[in-house]
């Protein structure tokens, strides 16, 4: 019988700042900021007063007007998740990276070693603790979806195992909006056919469900009453979590020139987190979402992998430079790079007239002056004059000049 654990790191952005500023543990606090952003993740005290992570930071204001909103700094998150899927790998040899908090353990040869899977999973907690100063929450199970369930009920910093014959047990007496892969709109059609439980979607017969949601979806709600799902666990190496950034504007905006010096900021944020965790990409995604909170996004796969700002940038316009890019007032940009390969690792394609000393250079002298004098201290021209008419946080006293502009 195979043996599934899920690891998953506890309020990690708000644990990364705590850590780096521990009285932050003392006060309501979230990472996220205070404008038009969105809670990335909150702390204890914000969340008992209601912060929840995905509601706007507007909101959590609202709801907890003393509560601090913090700006993410997403190299230091980036940092800490290698680190900690690190840590899995001393302990177990097959560890899929699910995403940068959260990562799926094939923990049955493990055993052998550590004499049980809770064994296993309490090194785990203490390892992370003692060598990262983090909490994480561990669920163990036979198979995925089960040791996902088992995580969740673990938090906050904890440990729940679910045996083969406790599976029932376990799963029947939740509410079926809590079973995960059961998102908000099937638990709606759910419960006004009056499935209010696992239980109730149990015994609910598999015609029924297809013919209410179809042979497919059907099918998989029954087998998830059940708790049956995969326990195929894939190798996968922590680079495969994407780098990426997203900004929210004070005031939704129409005017290309300010779209395209914010596209400017997340690419030269997304750039600092690329060259901070040793990692190059290959494929820019750029999602955009409007006033309407319609979003879309588009890619565009490099011929060799980058980590500056300038080819980034670059990248990213392109992408913005298609028609449907341009369906209305911008509230939101954000950039993501994927296809990521350690730095050192890398094939890079030479260009034809390129110098020898260019853009990567340069950048990186800019990361060694902004670690020694402060975030920010030397930026580029165009986003001094958009701190400056745009944005709420003081430019810093330096501007690199730039063909951006």
């Amino acid at each position: 019988m195979p043996v599934i654990m899920h690891v998953d790191m506890d309020s990690f952005y708000a644990s990364v700042e705590i850590r780096k500023h521990p009285a932050l543990a003392r006060v309501p606090m979230w990472v996220g900021g205070d404008g038009r952003g969105v809670v990335l993740s909150a702390n204890r005290l914000a969340k008992e007063w209601g912060v929840e992570g995905g509601m706007p930071s507007s909101r959590a204001k609202r709801l907890c007007p003393n509560g601090l909103g913090i700006r993410p700094d997403f190299g230091d998150y980036l940092d800490a998740s290698r680190k900690v899927m690190e840590i899995f790998r001393t302990v177990v040899a097959v560890v899929e990276v699910a995403s940068i908090d959260e990562a799926y353990l094939d923990v049955t040869g493990a055993i052998r070693m550590w004499g049980s899977a809770e064994a296993v999973g309490q090194r785990i907690r203490r390892l992370v603790r003692e060598q990262e100063s983090l909490p994480c929450s561990v669920g163990i199970g036979p198979n995925r979806l089960i040791a996902k369930m088992a995580s969740r009920a673990a938090k906050p910093d904890g440990l729940h195992e679910v045996a083969p014959d406790r599976i029932v047990e376990f799963l029947h007496p939740l509410p079926v909006g809590r079973l995960y892969g059961v998102g908000g709109s099937t638990t709606a059609a759910l419960e006004r056919r009056g499935i209010m439980t696992v239980e109730d979607l149990a015994n609910t017969p598999l015609d029924v469900l297809q013919r209410a949601f179809g042979p497919h979806q059907g099918r998989a709600l029954a087998h998830l009453a059940w708790g049956r799902a995969s326990s195929h666990v894939s190798l996968q190496h922590a680079a495969a979590v994407g780098v990426g950034n997203q900004e929210t504007f004070y005031a939704d905006t129409d005017d290309p020139a300010v779209v395209k010096a914010e596209i400017l900021r997340v690419a030269t944020s997304v750039a600092r987190r690329l060259r901070k965790a040793g990692l190059m990409g290959r494929t820019v995604t750029l999602g955009v979402r409007f006033a309407d909170f319609k979003t879309i996004s588009g890619s565009l796969t490099l011929p060799s992998p980058v980590d500056t700002a300038h080819e980034l940038y670059a990248a990213a316009l392109t992408l913005y430079d298609r028609p449907r890019m341009h369906a209305g007032p911008v509230r939101r940009v954000g950039l993501r790079m994927a296809g990521l390969v350690p730095a050192d690792e890398a094939q890079l394609q030479p260009i034809l007239g390129e110098p020898e000393v260019g853009w990567r250079e340069a950048e990186r002298a800019t990361d060694r002056i902004n670690r020694r004098f402060g975030r920010n201290s030397v930026q580029r021209a165009a986003l001094t004059r958009l701190a400056e008419h745009h944005h709420p946080i003081p430019p810093g006293p330096a501007a690199l000049s730039s063909p951006f502009e």
